[in-house]
């Protein structure tokens, strides 16, 4: 069944579809960044949502904690809950970019190309992952249990794991695409 699934990639969605989807998805990406990551980056604290998902023990998170007090978790948590429609932004755009160019080479780098093409819908499975167990955090500051940050920070490894090697393919084969565009 999922090897049909797959199959199907090669066709469908059309190139169209996946290039407005992925300017749709890119335009939500740049939106969340501008208006709210970029302002939160530029705050007034220590320690930044980055130092946050890869605290991976209860004691850094206490300590990134008592650096933003009330007011700054607060700000946080509005930014995780605004990651979860910015997972789209992301993911959605990689999923395309990389099955639109793999569409266009042929044999391997093809089939190697549609297994590709799920490195960022897994990435954003563990963003998800990851935003709940920082929002279990975030919620109740004090009494999370211990294996919390780890998981977080388990999660966001994962994540940019996932989204490096899907961008490291995408590259590759558009580089290839160009070779071979070259060629003819």
């Amino acid at each position: 069944m999922f090897l049909e699934k797959l199959e199907k990639l090669k066709k469908e969605p059309s190139d169209l579809i996946l290039l407005v989807f992925a300017a749709i998805a890119i335009v939500i990406l740049l939106t969340i960044n501008i208006l709210i990551f970029e302002p939160l980056a530029h705050s007034v604290y220590e320690y930044g949502i980055l130092d946050f998902e890869f605290a991976w023990t209860k004691e850094q998170i206490l300590t990134i904690f008592a650096d933003w007090d009330a007011e700054g978790r607060e700000l946080q948590a509005a930014g995780v809950y605004w990651d979860f429609l910015y997972i789209i932004g992301y993911t959605v755009p990689l999923f395309a970019l990389i099955l639109f160019v793999s569409r266009k080479l042929n044999g391997e780098i093809l089939n190697i190309g549609l297994y590709m093409s799920f490195t960022p819908i897994i990435a954003g499975i563990f963003d998800i992952i990851e935003n709940i167990n920082l929002l279990i955090m975030l919620q109740d500051p004090l009494a999370f249990a211990s294996f919390i940050p780890l998981i977080a920070s388990l999660s966001a490894t994962i994540k940019f794991g996932f989204l490096i090697v899907g961008v490291i393919f995408f590259l590759v084969a558009l580089i290839l695409l160009v070779i071979k565009k070259i060629k003819k």
